[in-house]
């Protein structure tokens, strides 16, 4: 299908608290040197106890309106992606359908994770290429604070929160020039959060509410499963390496993407992220990468880009489009 989708305009939302590595020494047996080396990551932001992922979407939002002076009100849909929602429902969507009162619009949660944001382009571009659709708000949010576990040191330094929107309307020169989905959902156990259910593929899991990770596992996987996905996407788009102009991965770990980059022949240099004051972010992470380049003035219109997102599910998704 030939894409119709382009994205016209973008917002974030980052919470006011700080939490530095610092202030993590004081929290758990670590310390800067240690997570800056093996993560990057220096500070994360963390929202209010009364703060939650429907908060930093319509702030987001109202950035994207306030910055692009963009008219919302004839949005067709609303796609919220984020594995925090607010409740188990209604979903966040719905309510911010109805906090900003478009009567007349769709409202949908989607999880994939860390994958989220790029899984929901995918949904927009297809809605809207097929003709359903004509403009598509795609939020990825999440508060992962509510649901990290500050007891344990392999996690509890990675996570952030924040919240980034984009727009995504009709126009007969689509920017999607390729795209690729795809989950390995076997190796599920590696990063996991409790709900429901306890037990999956008849294995007993910790059953607290918070997220597991296998931080080896998860790395190992990433390393190995997205530069196979980057070349499945560059085959797709008959597009040299060389014309890739910025990487946009999520922001999962800086030495994993330095890996990824290493093993895709992609440059580091040409790559953004928002994990050094932000941390993992998981469906905000590529949003708020990409709203950096621009207020730095890297990217710009007929740019091409590559967005690639990957984690729990274990889901991974990418889009090569022209900016702008």
């Amino acid at each position: 299908m030939i894409s119709k989708a382009r994205i016209t305009a973008i917002g974030t939302y980052i919470p006011e608290k700080i939490l530095t590595n610092h202030d993590l020494e004081n929290m758990v047996e670590t310390n800067d040197e240690w997570i800056t080396r093996r993560t990057g990551i220096k500070e994360r932001r963390i929202v209010a106890d009364n703060e939650y992922t429907s908060d930093l979407s319509i702030k987001a939002i109202e950035d994207l309106i306030t910055r692009y002076n963009k008219d919302i009100y004839d949005v067709d849909m609303i796609i919220v992606c984020t594995l925090t929602p607010d409740y188990i429902t209604p979903s966040v969507a719905s309510y911010i359908q109805g906090k900003l009162g478009l009567n007349k619009t769709g409202a949908i949660d989607l999880n994939a994770a860390c994958a989220g944001f790029t899984y929901g382009l995918h949904l927009a571009n297809g809605l809207i290429s097929s003709g359903i659709h004509k403009k598509i708000l795609v939020i990825g949010a999440e508060t992962l604070s509510k649901i990290t576990d500050f007891t344990d040191r392999s996690t509890c330094i990675l996570f952030g929160d924040g919240a980034g929107a984009v727009l995504v309307e009709y126009d007969e020169q689509g920017s999607f020039l390729a795209s690729h989905v795809a989950s390995e959902g076997e190796k599920a156990l590696s990063l996991y959060g409790t709900n429901l259910s306890d037990t999956m593929f008849t294995t007993k899991l910790e059953d607290k509410k918070l997220l597991v990770q296998n931080g080896r596992e998860v790395y190992k996987w990433a390393v190995s499963t997205v530069p196979l996905g980057i070349k499945t996407l560059m085959e797709k788009s008959h597009l040299p390496l060389q014309d890739i102009d910025w990487f946009i991965p999520h922001s999962a770990n800086l030495r994993m993407i330095e890996s990824i980059c290493d093993k895709s022949c992609l440059s580091i240099n040409k790559t953004l992220t928002s994990l050094v004051h932000f941390g993992n972010t998981s469906a905000a992470s590529i949003p708020l990468a990409l709203d950096i380049g621009i207020k730095e003035g890297k990217v710009k219109a007929g740019q091409h880009l590559l967005l690639y997102g990957f984690g729990g599910g274990l889901s991974h998704s990418g889009h090569l489009i022209k900016w702008g």
